[in-house]
């Protein structure tokens, strides 16, 4: 028997806005969250319960490059606000969810949306088109006690000046409170936990060189340049 042994994987981490590292534990995104994105994926909003995917915590990336993905052809952009635990637990009541939260940031999920496409005409799950390397850019988490509990704001993606995806962070049809408490419902929450928001509309594909230029009110700004 080999004495090798095989190292522990390290916590991988992201910036916070003080200079510092928030250790990532699990990314939940939740899926169709703005109205006129869900319109504009096919679906009718005011029917559906909230449903959540995961990445990995290392698809999380600050570098500010997207590396464009293999075995696609049609990458999409969704900006959203990312909200980061500081500590969780399991049925949390919606009036204490927000004690929970250690701070929020702006995220863009990238998705390999012509392999999604294909999963979800075959019955099977996304991860192949939403779980991999590089597909979460990220900019820093700012503390609460900097920002508070931002529920209304602008969201927009510009791409190479143009502007793209634009909305408010008022119409998310489940918000941050509540994502945590159904999220605790089904999961036990816990310090380092990451969720992703969900996206506005006009999400669309980029191209190697395109510059996306991702901005929420009262949160910040992320750039990216897609190589």
């Amino acid at each position: 028997m080999s004495d090798h042994v095989i190292p522990a994987p390290q916590v991988h981490t992201i910036p916070t806005s003080d200079g510092g590292r928030f250790p990532v534990r699990r990314v939940y995104c939740i899926g169709r969250n703005f109205a006129a994105h869900a319109v504009e994926m096919g679906h009718d909003p005011d029917r559906e319960p909230p449903f959540f995917f995961q990445k990995n915590p290392n698809n999380l990336d600050a570098s500010g490059e997207f590396p464009y993905p293999p075995h696609t052809s049609d990458v999409h952009h969704e900006v959203e606000l990312l909200v980061g635990l500081k500590s969780g637990g399991t049925n949390i009541a919606l009036e204490e969810a927000l004690d929970h939260v250690w701070g929020y940031g702006v995220s863009l999920d990238m998705t390999r949306r012509d392999l999604q496409g294909q999963m979800k005409k075959m019955g099977r799950p996304w991860e192949i088109g939403k779980a991999f390397e590089r597909s979460g850019p990220v900019g820093p988490l700012l503390p609460v006690s900097e920002v508070g509990h931002p529920d209304q704001g602008r969201v927009a993606l510009v791409v190479n000046g143009e502007i793209r995806q634009e909305g408010d962070l008022n119409q998310m049809i489940w918000k941050v409170p509540e994502m945590i408490s159904y999220l605790s419902e089904y999961f036990e929450l816990q310090a380092g936990d990451v969720i992703m928001a969900g996206t506005p509309s006009g999400v669309n594909a980029v191209v190697k060189g395109d510059v996306m230029e991702a901005t929420i009110d009262g949160v910040g700004s992320l750039t990216v340049t897609v190589v």
